[in-house]
């Protein structure tokens, strides 16, 4: 878990308070707002959309219905773009970051280009600026390990989605070949900081989103903390090896 009752939070390896957590992750992502995503890419060697168009895949917006989708954490814009070129003419996307550097960065990317299919909000994850069941879709891509209290995140998708509504989560994961497993710790922990400092001006950043993929749980853990937030018929599917796992779950009722 990454919260303790004793109202504090990991920062990476650090225990800190839970407002000193959101303070500093929003510090880190105003950084490297600019440079996130070809970070991305240098990072995962491009990976990262491959994740990405399997959590699109997983999602089929609708083509010919309306859809109302949510993407929270996701200021720069990658998987609304996503979202709305895989849907049709009706899809809609709300992007909502607690960073108004990532939006910034997301509404230059996406210019004029989707008229008012998209819209870009600030609001926080633990407690949503949105009317209860309002969303086909949620989804949160390497996003939700940054969230303070992640229980209140996984509460606020199940009230924003509509009933019959899907909730899904990318994220880092844990290796389970032992042999990548090593390889991975190397490179994580003694190539992506000096990547940051390097491409991005901020090693420390770095270092921290390193930390955080550590601490966050287990598969098996993170399922059971969606089931406890009363989504149904909960599944994960890990790829590469471990690397990142996809969340699913459904609200029912």
């Amino acid at each position: 878990m990454s919260v303790a009752d004793d109202g504090t939070a990991d920062f990476g390896f650090e225990r800190v308070s839970l407002a000193e957590k959101q303070g500093r992750v929003d510090d880190v992502f105003r950084s490297v707002a600019k440079r996130y995503d070809l970070m991305n890419d240098l990072m995962s060697g491009g990976l990262h959309r491959a994740w990405k168009s399997h959590l699109i895949g997983m999602l089929r917006p609708g083509r010919n219905r309306p859809f109302r989708h949510l993407d929270v954490a996701g200021g720069t814009g990658d998987i609304a773009f996503r979202v709305l070129e895989a849907g049709g003419p009706d899809t809609e996307v709300t992007v909502l970051d607690i960073n108004e550097a990532m939006l910034r960065v997301g509404q230059e990317r996406a210019g004029s280009r989707f008229g008012r299919r998209i819209e870009f909000v600030t609001g926080n994850a633990e407690a949503l600026p949105i009317t209860a069941n309002m969303f086909d879709a949620y989804t949160i891509a390497f996003g939700i390990r940054n969230v303070p209290r992640i229980e209140l995140a996984l509460k606020e998708a199940l009230r924003v989605l509509k009933p019959g509504g899907r909730f899904l989560c990318l994220e880092f994961s844990r290796v389970d070949l032992p042999i990548l497993e090593k390889i991975y710790d190397a490179y994580s922990f003694h190539v992506i900081p000096r990547i940051g400092a390097r491409v991005a001006g901020d090693r420390e950043s770095y270092q921290y989103l390193v930390e955080s993929i550590r601490k966050f749980p287990s598969p098996g853990r993170f399922s059971a903390m969606i089931e406890e937030a009363r989504f149904s018929r909960v599944t994960h599917r890990v790829l590469s090896g471990g690397i990142v796992a996809i969340h699913s779950g459904w609200k029912v009722a």
